[in-house]
């Protein structure tokens, strides 16, 4: 067996990036940038109000006054050149007439008619937000995933469409005599196919597109013919038969159909019969049947090659936290615990459930992280720092 860490390595050596395609902003949330993107204007294209009030044509004190001469509002600009001792009324986002020094907040003006006096000084560029204060053209935004603040700075630099990587499309591949499939009626023998739904979340969550192929069952025969179906994708992942039962089938069909194995066998729980290569051209990750060891090696090894197909950092981010209460010393592989995190006298805290079972998918659900215990971690006592991974 090998470690955790080790495993990992390898199976990032698999992946490869996918390929690039053009997307209108509007389908690019979420999306990972394959390249900068460069501002096509200045933001603002003018030097324009922060506030209601009124642009003044010199530095004033307290007291002065000004003969209001035209006003301006957000996309209706003043055409004139403000003389010193003349003001345009303007409002936020206006551009800034001609001539004008300042911008003083209505609160602080005193009208009469056409003419207002001031109730505070005015410094020169109060209230006024210079051209280009925000980006100016030619300005680049690095590459990374596109968020919904990232969407306003693209909008705001008039890019219409944006450079990304294609989404990594996944074969999900479960296999077993026992599965059927939600809303059908199980047999006396059989349960419900589960961990292809998570799994699937699990893959669209971190940028890919999943592709549920139909369930293997336990013949070599069948087994051919759903890996068949994985023609055009950029990851397999199978589910169940990696183990080394009679019925576990997945290794021997793979290898009499290519496989490169990377690895077989890890030292951790849950997942210990995880599997890494590449068949019929394409990476693939076999992961245990079990639910719980599906979803966290998902968690430690799919998810950290979709990241890396879209150029992202892989690596899962380790935190650490306070131990919530005692834990028994561990055995000869990592174990990672089904955990819940909060926060306790203002310090986050981890406590491990007592049942870890890795078929128990209802402490799955309550947990919202997962303890490491490395191999060989003597007992740990209620207020140790540990390390975690959130979920």
């Amino acid at each position: 067996m090998i470690s955790v860490q080790e495993a990992l390595r390898r199976c990032l050596a698999l992946a490869h990036p996918t390929g690039t395609e053009t997307l209108p902003l509007r389908r690019a949330f979420g999306r990972v940038m394959a390249a900068p993107a460069t501002a096509q204007i200045t933001q603002p294209p003018f030097a324009a109000s922060a506030m209601d009030g009124y642009a003044v044509g010199r530095v004033a004190s307290a007291g002065d006054s000004f003969d209001v001469i035209g006003e301006a509002g957000a996309g209706h600009a003043y055409q004139g050149i403000l003389a010193a001792t003349q003001a345009v009324r303007i409002f936020t986002g206006a551009p800034l007439p001609a001539g004008a020094v300042s911008v003083v907040i209505q609160e602080e003006i005193a009208r009469d008619g056409d003419r207002i006096t001031l109730r505070t000084a005015a410094a020169e560029g109060d209230n006024i937000r210079p051209r280009g204060q925000d980006f100016v053209q030619g300005q680049t935004l690095s590459p990374r995933q596109l968020r919904p603040n990232d969407l306003a700075l693209l909008a705001a630099m008039n890019v219409a469409e944006v450079c990304v990587h294609r989404r990594p499309v996944v074969a999900l591949m479960a296999s077993g005599d026992e599965l059927v499939m939600p809303g059908e009626t199980p047999g006396p023998d059989q349960i419900i196919a589960s961990n292809t739904f998570a799994l699937a979340a699990m893959v669209e969550a971190a940028g890919g597109e999943a592709r549920v192929l139909p369930i293997a069952r336990d013949t070599e025969a069948s087994l051919r013919t759903v890996f068949a179906l994985t023609e055009g994708a950029d990851l397999i992942v199978t589910i169940g038969g990696a183990s080394v039962g009679d019925h576990d089938l997945v290794g021997k069909v793979a290898s009499d159909l290519g496989l490169d194995r990377a690895f077989w066998q890890i030292a951790m729980r849950p997942g210990k019969p995880l599997m890494a290569g590449k068949v019929l051209g394409i990476p693939m990750l076999g992961l245990p049947g079990n639910p719980v060891s599906a979803i966290v090696c998902g968690h430690l090894f799919m998810v950290p090659l979709l990241k890396a197909m879209q150029a992202l950092p892989p690596e899962p981010t380790v935190l650490r936290a306070r131990l919530g209460a005692d834990v028994a010393a561990n055995g000869p592989r990592d174990h990672y615990m089904r955990a819940r995190l909060g926060v306790e006298a203002g310090q986050p805290t981890i406590t491990a459930f007592a049942r870890q079972d890795s078929a128990l998918l209802t402490i799955l659900t309550e947990a919202n992280a997962l303890l490491i215990r490395p191999k060989d971690d003597g007992p740990r006592a209620a207020g140790e720092i540990v390390d975690y991974i959130a979920l």
